[in-house]
């Protein structure tokens, strides 16, 4: 009976793109509101010419909801403590225990990020008897933003306020302002703006510059009025290190009290009234979603922070796990092994293949080693056994079979194999001369069940052909020989890969049930207790995808069977022997640098290119280069253990911006699509042909009918 397969669902790319959106949104936000905080030095006052000079005369409190704006100031020897950039978690409450102990009330104008990270504490303030005001949301300088951008920074803190302490305030302090002596034009339009808005502008008369830290006794001096005239002081309860300001309250208050000063709010030391107003509900839940969405942005941010600095500690210990691995396999490789002097198999399953498969028979026809080519056509569409029976010899056989898949053709070739040493080869790869010869010298070892040849990319043509030229250099020279040396590989390549025939029988054949059936084979191996070797000296060509659509459809099927394998030998990680250390060491691995980094990574990619348009450009870029870098220097290891020109490493840093990006939303779509439990069809590549490449010539190579054994029984 015929199974249905299903289509691979189609929701997780409207999902994936949700998601990346509401992450960009959210980092939007903590850049919004956490990005714009800087010192309180005072910028450089401008031209001052449409400042009404009632104003900038007068006193701190403005009042500019109407068309004559005017200026108030305390009553005599009364004095309004106010503290900008709070709440702050170490520094509010100190400064809130020594107005307690000598029972003055003050005003803190708090900032909305900093509200709505500790909306407790702003609780505690009111409910001391303080007054609170409005500082805006990231701390801007209003000079410098719009009409749009400070009515949103206004209405931001409103609702963190809201949400913190169920009030909204009419008291606005514009940040890095000063006395009203100092306004200018530019600040002059944004007070305007906030009177507009009904709400009321508080400045300063005296600054204490405790942001400077001058030492406390400079601190005490700065808020000292010099005259009977009542005045509002500027403090800061956040935003550094405020040691010098709870030491010079202390100074300062009961001094002042000592001669005759009262301390008050601001608006009880002018006289006005009605400066909090109660938040009604949909204020209030307004304010308790934007905060939770505040809340969720510093998490997420902070996350992806985490996680690019995990990346990097990763990537660094991956660059010397792997190449220290690279070194012992070298050292460690056998420079002499006992040759293999009988004659080898060679496998052909062939789908379609009429493009390459004359160049791959002629191939193994020229190999240095006795071999026997059976050519197993999968019922193939074009004239691919046309041209496989005009090449039939005593070493060339084709069977025909109706279609069935990868798997059950090369099930088919080993039913008919007569050696015990087979080689299995794709029908798009061309083998060197001497491939054969050398991919079998490790069964010179008994225990040895599979080996690992060496995969090239022939069409290197194209940029394209360029990055996976360079994937392919960089993964078998590098991690393969990492996983030989932990005894751990998980994937012999269909491209070229030999076997102990015997070894697969008793494991079942090749395993139809997976799409990745070369990486459930070699796990299945290693469980089974043989070792699994690779031998870069075994070269094959071999016809990489010439197009995007073509590529996805490669990878897709490959890491999606992956995972397939993975979850099917899953159990190895309680096992000893071969399949433990497969399960405890390349298990892990795989699943952590090829699917949980890669699905992770285009939240990454997103936090790093949108971090790019904020002030943490250099450091973001630094880090590119930085995992740039990582990747430059295991290449040229691998270059140069491959001899292989380097000028193809020119086109690295093109392909960590766009191949990667690729690869990681292939692993994604593999994990939902197994997630969803789906099933994936045999995507079939279009052939074009490879042409000619460059097969080394040896003065061995046999060129006469070798005799084959007649097939043993098992």
């Amino acid at each position: 009976m015929k199974h249905r397969v299903a289509a691979p669902p189609r929701a997780h790319w409207l999902l994936l793109c949700t998601v990346l959106a509401f992450t960009v949104l959210l980092l939007a936000l903590n850049a919004v509101v956490f990005g714009s905080f800087n010192d309180d030095e005072i910028a450089p006052t401008g031209a001052a010419a449409t400042v009404p000079s009632a104003i900038s005369n007068g006193g701190a409190l403005i009042d500019a909801r109407t068309s004559t704006p005017v200026a108030l100031r305390p009553h005599d020897k009364t004095i309004a403590l106010t503290f900008d950039d709070g709440p702050d978690p170490q520094w509010t409450p100190a400064v809130l225990d020594v107005l307690a102990r000598y029972q003055v009330h003050a005003t803190f104008f708090e900032t909305g990020a900093r509200a709505a990270q500790h909306p407790d504490l702003v609780r505690q303030v009111l409910a001391d008897g303080h007054e609170i005001g409005n500082h805006t949301m990231s701390h801007p300088d209003l000079r410098d933003t719009g009409p749009l951008r400070q009515n949103l920074e206004l209405q931001a803190t409103d609702l963190a306020l809201a949400h913190a302490a169920g009030v909204v305030p009419s008291l606005v302090r514009p940040p890095y302002s000063s006395s009203p002596a100092s306004l200018d034009d530019a600040e002059w339009q944004a007070v305007r703006r906030i009177g507009a808005d009904g709400r009321l502008v508080v400045l300063s008369d005296l600054d204490s510059e405790d942001w400077r830290q001058p030492g406390m006794g400079a601190v005490v001096a700065n808020a000292t009025p010099r005259d009977g005239k009542g005045a509002v002081v500027l403090f800061h309860d956040a935003g550094g290190d405020r040691s010098q300001t709870v030491a010079a309250l202390e100074r300062l208050i009961p001094a002042l009290q000592a001669q005759g000063w009262r301390f008050d709010t601001v608006s009880g030391a002018v006289g006005v009234t009605g400066t909090d107003s109660p938040a009604d509900l949909r204020t209030k839940v307004a304010g308790t979603v934007f905060v939770f969405a505040v809340r969720l942005s510093q998490f997420v941010a902070g996350s992806l922070t985490v996680l690019m600095v995990a990346a990097g500690v990763l990537a660094i210990a991956r660059m010397i796990f792997v190449l220290a691995a690279t070194a012992v396999h070298v050292r460690r490789r056998p420079r002499k092994r006992k040759p293999i002097r009988g004659p080898v198999t060679v496998i052909v399953p062939a789908y379609n293949e009429e493009a390459g498969i004359e160049a791959t028979i002629s191939s193994l026809l020229a190999s240095t080693h006795p071999v026997e080519v059976i050519v197993v056509d999968d019922g193939s569409t074009d004239g691919t056994a046309e041209i496989v029976e005009r090449l039939v010899s005593s070493r060339v056989r084709l069977i025909k079979q109706r279609n069935a898949g990868k798997a059950a053709a090369l099930n088919t070739g080993l039913a008919a194999a007569r050696t015990e040493l087979v080689v299995m080869v794709d029908g798009d790869t061309v083998l060197d001369a001497g491939a054969v010869r050398a991919i079998v010298r490790p069964f010179a070892d008994p225990d040895v069940g599979a080996v690992s040849g060496n995969a090239k990319v022939a069409n290197r043509g194209g940029l394209l052909g360029k990055w996976q030229h360079i994937e392919y250099v960089i993964g078998f020279n590098l991690d393969r020989r990492m996983y030989d040396v932990g005894e751990c590989m998980p994937t012999v390549p269909g491209a070229v890969g030999a076997f102990r025939r015997r070894a697969v029988l008793r494991c079942g054949g090749v395993p139809v049930d997976t799409l990745a059936e070369d990486t459930d084979l070699t796990m299945a191996l290693e469980r089974a207790g043989w070792r699994v070797v690779y031998e870069p000296t075994a070269i094959a060509w071999t016809e990489a995808p010439a197009t995007l659509g073509q590529l996805w459809k490669q990878r897709y099927r490959w890491c999606y069977g992956t995972l397939q394998a993975v979850w099917k030998h899953r159990r190895a990680v309680l096992e000893r022997g071969t399949g433990g250390r497969l399960g405890r060491r390349g298990l892990p691995y795989l699943l952590l640098f090829q699917v949980l980094l890669p699905v992770l990574a285009p939240f990454v990619d997103a936090a790093a290119i949108f971090g790019m348009f904020t002030q943490r450009w250099p450091v973001l870029l630094g880090y590119w280069l930085f995992f740039l870098v990582l990747q430059v220097i295991p290449g040229i290891v691998a270059f140069r253990l491959d001899r292989e020109p380097l000028r193809p490493l020119l086109y690295l840093a093109a392909q960590q911006v766009v191949y990667r990006q690729l690869m990681y939303l292939v692993v994604v779509q593999s994990v939902v699509t197994a997630v969803a439990g789906a099933r994936l069809p045999w995507h079939k590549l279009q052939r074009r042909g490879i042409g000619p490449v460059p097969v080394a010539q040896d003065a061995e190579a046999v060129t006469e009918p070798i005799p084959i054994p007649a097939r043993r029984g098992h």
